[in-house]
C-alpha cells in the first residue's frame, strides 16, 4: 500500500461518515504492518456523547478483527486546515498504536506527518497504572 492508496482509502471512508447533525465528517484509514488497511468513519448519534470518531472506529474494528500492528493512520477532513485527533482519540491511538505513524490530510491532499508523541506529550498510559514510569 503505498501513501497515496492510503489517503484515497481515508477520503473515501469519509464518505460514509453518519453525520447528520454536525455535517462534519471524517474518514480514516489504518495501515497495519502487513499492508491491508482498515477504514473508518465517525458516527454521530442524538445523544452526543455516545458518537465515534472515525479514528476510534477504524482502531477498534481492527482489534476485533484480532489485529495488534499498525504502521500508519490517515485521517482526512475536507477542510483546508489540518484536522487532528480529538483528546479521547489521541488516549486510545496512545494505547493501541503508539509507533503508528499519523497523517493528517486537508481537503487539498496535503498532508502533515505526526505521530502520538508530538500530539499527546505527557501521556497517561499502562505504565502509569504500573508504577512503571
Amino acid at each position: 500500500m503505498n501513501e497515496k492508496e492510503l489517503i484515497e482509502k481515508a477520503i473515501e471512508a469519509s464518505k460514509k461518515a453518519y453525520a447528520p447533525y454536525s455535517k462534519f465528517c471524517v474518514g480514516a484509514a489504518l495501515e497495519l504492518e502487513d499492508g491491508s488497511v482498515i477504514p473508518g468513519c465517525n458516527v454521530e448519534n442524538a445523544s452526543f456523547g455516545l458518537t465515534n470518531c472515525a479514528e476510534r472506529t477504524a482502531l477498534f474494528a481492527a482489534i476485533a478483527q484480532g489485529q495488534k500492528n499498525f504502521k500508519k493512520l490517515a485521517v482526512y477532513v475536507d477542510r483546508l486546515d489540518f484536522t487532528p485527533p480529538c483528546g479521547a482519540c489521541r488516549q486510545v491511538i496512545n494505547e493501541l498504536a503508539p509507533n503508528a505513524e499519523i497523517l493528517l490530510v486537508n481537503s487539498k491532499k496535503e498532508v502533515k506527518r505526526t505521530d502520538i508523541k508530538e500530539l499527546l506529550p505527557l501521556s497517561f498510559g499502562s505504565a502509569d497504572l504500573k508504577g512503571e514510569k
